[in-house]
């Protein structure tokens, strides 16, 4: 199982090409297992408020999109150990508290984070695929 940022949800639904080679190896990878592909809880959030500020278009319901989106993945809860995880990320890690939530849920998991963002991936606190 991987964990995958908002970010490459986002482009899995809108624009692939933006993908590595990697990680899109990565994830057809990972949707042959049982397991599948996890997101952070917080990651629907985000999505809430990408479509309320318009940066995500659907003909969807927000709620009919985000159940769409809980059905095709594993949705990994915020618990107290990640809320821990959150502040014991170095200070390398960069310090948005979504970064953070998602960085800490991977490490807590077990899990290899897919992201583009070239500042979780330099911290190097975390295993990473991109």
């Amino acid at each position: 199982m991987i964990l995958i940022d908002t970010h490459v949800l986002v482009w899995l639904a809108g624009d692939p090409h933006k993908i590595s080679k990697n990680a899109a190896s990565a994830i057809q990878q990972s949707r042959k297992t049982p397991e599948g592909i996890a997101i952070s809880c917080i990651s629907l959030f985000e999505l809430a408020h990408l479509i309320r500020r318009g940066r995500i278009e659907t003909t969807l319901s927000l709620d009919a999109y985000l159940q769409d989106i809980e059905s095709r993945f594993v949705v990994l809860p915020l618990t107290r150990q990640i809320a821990a995880g959150t502040v014991q990320l170095p200070s390398t890690y960069p310090n948005d508290p979504m970064d953070r939530i998602i960085g800490a849920t991977a490490i807590v998991e077990g899990l290899p984070l897919v992201t583009a963002d070239s500042e979780i991936q330099k911290s190097n606190a975390l295993k990473t695929i991109w």
